[in-house]
């Protein structure tokens, strides 16, 4: 992709052309932006259990990693040196990882300690038998990893921003989990999530609860932040004294990070969509809810996440049936509502990936 193919000048700039949505050339050739940075779990997942094997990421990029609770947390290889068996299948309170193949057995920090019927072997064990070790970056008490192949993420800022909320205190509940499957493509999901522009046709309940007119945009290397503001009366956050928001009546906070980790904090806590690309047409929803305040959880903004997801749904799977007329090719932004869907769109044509 050229950078002119998305001009900087949001006034004049078109989308991105509909073969971005259907041709499956394009989707190969977009994959290697799933190489960077990505969300793994909370610190209160990992609590509960020492081993989390993360199936996203694998569903994702093809990484089959294990998060691990040790002295200190890491990420590790979940596929094992001696024939790709991987290591831990479900979540677990175990302390060493033993294949299930084999026998293998390595310690928590991935060095191989034993391995039946190799006493003949000559040169063995060697480092190429341990557990490959990924990079962990802690951040508001979550876990990332990447394969070092992305763009750094502006860590420090955004926790000026966020961290009044302390998330790294909030509780897990798996009552929230969800796995939606999507007919359409991993973009269009991306570009809904970006804009407030469709939320007074596509989500009438929303729109009660937050002032469209108000609705914010900010853009910045790396993702965006919208921010959403209250309806007169409705929840909003107790904003600390000297936060670049103080006085303002905010229901909501929604932070995308590239290409495909959403972060939407409300007054009762924090809820995590992870988008996992699965093909041209369709796409996975990865949903994780995380509780401050379980009792403020059925008011404002983030009281009908799963009403709201289905509206989503509902909108960009007619969307991926429109994007195959050959009526349409490409449109253009509104400068005032869509311009977390242009930086999206001109953070892709960095990668140069597609056609």
């Amino acid at each position: 992709m050229s950078r002119e193919l998305i001009d900087a000048d949001i006034r004049t700039a078109r989308t991105l052309p509909s073969r971005y949505y259907t041709d499956p050339s394009v989707f190969e050739g977009l994959k290697s932006v799933f190489n960077g940075w990505q969300f793994l779990a909370h610190n209160d997942e990992l609590s509960i259990n020492a081993m989390l094997p993360i199936e996203h990421l694998q569903a994702i990029n093809g990484e089959s990693v294990v998060l691990l609770s040790d002295e200190a947390p890491r990420v590790l290889s979940n596929v094992c040196t001696h024939r790709g068996m991987r290591l831990v299948l479900e979540p677990c309170t175990k302390k060493t990882l033993q294949c299930r193949y084999h026998g293998r057995n390595f310690s928590l920090n991935g060095t191989l300690r034993h391995m039946p019927e190799f006493e003949q072997s000559i040169g063995f064990p060697s480092s190429a038998d341990n557990l490959r070790e990924f990079p962990l970056k802690q951040w508001m008490g979550m876990h990332f990893t990447t394969l070092g192949k992305g763009m750094e993420l502006p860590w420090d800022m955004l926790e000026k921003r966020l961290g009044f909320l302390s998330p790294e205190s909030f509780t897990y509940d798996a009552e929230r989990d969800r796995d939606h499957t999507v007919e359409a493509n991993w973009l269009l999901y991306v570009d809904n999530y970006l804009e407030g522009f469709h939320i007074p046709y596509v989500h009438p309940e929303l729109n009660q609860a937050l002032d469209y007119s108000g609705y914010i945009t900010e853009t910045f290397d790396g993702g965006v932040l919208q921010i959403g503001k209250a309806t007169k009366g409705d929840i909003t956050f107790d904003l600390p004294q000297g936060h670049p928001d103080e006085g303002q009546e905010i229901a909501a906070y929604y932070l995308w990070l590239f290409p495909n980790m959403m972060f939407n904090f409300y007054p009762w806590g924090l809820s995590v969509n992870v988008v996992m690309p699965v093909s041209t047409k369709r796409c996975r929803i990865l949903y994780r809810g995380y509780v401050k305040d379980a009792e403020l959880a059925g008011q404002g903004a983030g009281s009908e996440l799963d009403t709201v997801e289905h509206q989503d749904q509902w909108v960009i799977e007619e969307v991926q049936k429109g994007m195959a007329s050959s009526a349409y090719d490409r449109g253009r932004y509104s400068p005032t509502k869509e311009q977390g869907v242009h930086h999206f769109h001109r953070m892709l044509s960095q990668f140069n990936q597609a056609p």
